[in-house]
């Protein structure tokens, strides 16, 4: 049962954005890595199919299993290879073997196909044949671009240059590459693993998907300035704010759960971040007329989120996207509301319409006293229309995982001009 238990927790921490899977899966200490790590992909894959079984079947009411540990066990009962626990469990599961089976069945007559595979959006089908590159950050707040790519090379790796287009990002093992739209993302064969690597435990470099760097990059605030990481935790995002900043001047980041605050500290004394003030608060209850925030002028706001990129409007989901949206637009309006405020970046890890440029598109109706920055102009995947402003991401187009990203700028700043950071170095 410890593999069950184990990988509910990773999903659960996964789903609040605590940390990536794979770091969650080996930060675990978990006897069968290998093992929990499949189990943990494949269930996360089928999320949104799992959930339908779940709820249309009644299960939680039944057997009283919270939803991240019934989604693993129903997993390994209808679509995996059998439970791998005995026990009361065993026997709980089983006795609704039959009924999640033919609602399983049911599902696949619905959407007209026969495998399980067929079951999944179109955007997991093919992440699952387009294997991501591994993406690195370089924390210049320990190193420079130039000596972590010497050191690399002196541990045996081939440094292939600056990219200049999406194909240079397949690569062999062994083989990397300079990001071609982020000039501190280092681009690694999929299955370069870092986690016991000098650089990786020295705080030199940050394992970090490349979508997940757009905010901090975007947002650009400068050394000296007062910034507010909203909802800050794991802490990925706040570490590249410093490094941007310098360490200079002030960041505050929030957050509502004490256990991810006490992880995040731990990063980012690892990433040597000393500019952080962390606060254990929901950013919604921050008074924006405190005298402490006066200074403000850069927020990055990473609200809660479906994390999708994998899940499918079915239902119960797309009440849970409505519920979410309203959360998500009472944060950036509260954003809004910081009287020295320049610039906030939104983002989120979803690639649902409903959380991305819907709540950007009700806020910007709401406070008319703000715009939206034109960002990157050679990123290939642009917001929908009509705002085509922001960006958006994805396996296919650019070769990480779903994301979303707007900028919004007060109105009375004099000229607005397109955001486009150059290359440093």
């Amino acid at each position: 049962m410890a593999l069950y238990v184990k990988a509910a927790e990773i999903l659960e921490k996964a789903e609040r954005k605590q940390g990536a899977l794979k770091t969650l899966v080996y930060d675990s200490k978990f006897a069968n890595i290998k093992q929990l790590f499949a189990l943990v992909c494949e269930t996360q894959k089928f999320s949104s199919v799992l959930r339908e079984l779940i709820e249309s079947t009644k299960l939680l009411k039944h057997t009283k299993l919270k939803m991240h540990l019934a989604m693993v066990l129903v997993y390994d009962l209808v679509m995996g290879q059998g439970l791998k626990c005995g026990g009361s469990w065993k026997s709980t599961m089983l006795k609704h073997r039959s009924r999640l089976q033919a609602e399983l069945a049911r599902i696949k007559i619905k959407q007209k196909v026969s495998r399980n595979e067929d079951l999944l959006p179109a955007v997991v089908q093919r992440s699952a044949v387009d294997h991501l590159p591994r993406y690195v950050r370089v924390n210049t707040l320990k190193t420079t671009v130039e000596d972590a790519v010497d050191y690399l090379k002196r541990d045996g790796f081939s440094y292939q240059g600056q990219a200049s287009r999406l194909e240079d990002l397949t690569l062999k093992e062994k083989d990397f590459v300079r990001d071609l739209h982020l000039p501190e993302v280092l681009v690694f064969s999929p299955k370069t693993d870092f986690h016991d690597h000098f650089l990786y435990k020295a705080g030199h470099v940050i394992l970090q998907d490349k979508a997940s760097c757009l905010p901090a990059y975007l947002l650009n605030p400068p050394p000296g300035s007062h910034v507010i990481d909203a909802c800050a935790a794991p802490g990925n995002k706040t570490s590249h704010l410093a490094a941007i900043m310098k360490n200079k001047g002030k960041l505050f980041a929030f957050d509502l759960d004490a256990k991810r605050l006490a992880t995040m500290s731990t990063l980012l004394l690892r990433a040597g971040v000393t500019c952080q003030q962390l606060a254990h608060q929901d950013f919604l209850k921050v008074d924006p007329d405190s005298l402490q925030y006066k200074d403000v002028e850069y927020i990055l706001l990473d609200p809660s989120c479906s994390g999708s990129g994998t899940v499918t409007i079915a239902g119960s989901l797309l009440a849970r996207l409505t519920s979410l949206a309203s959360f998500q637009l009472r944060c950036l309006n509260h954003g809004l509301r910081f009287p020295c405020l320049k610039r906030l970046v939104y983002s989120t890890c979803s690639i649902h319409s409903q959380e991305n440029e819907e709540v950007v598109k009700a806020c910007l109706q709401q406070n008319p006293g703000f715009r939206l920055v034109p960002l990157l102009a050679k990123w290939p995947e642009r917001g929908l229309e009509p705002l085509t402003q922001c960006l958006r991401a994805s396996t296919s187009k650019t070769r990480s995982h779903g994301f979303f990203v707007a900028l919004l700028e007060k109105h009375n700043r004099s000229f607005y001009p397109p955001v486009e950071i150059p290359l440093k170095g």
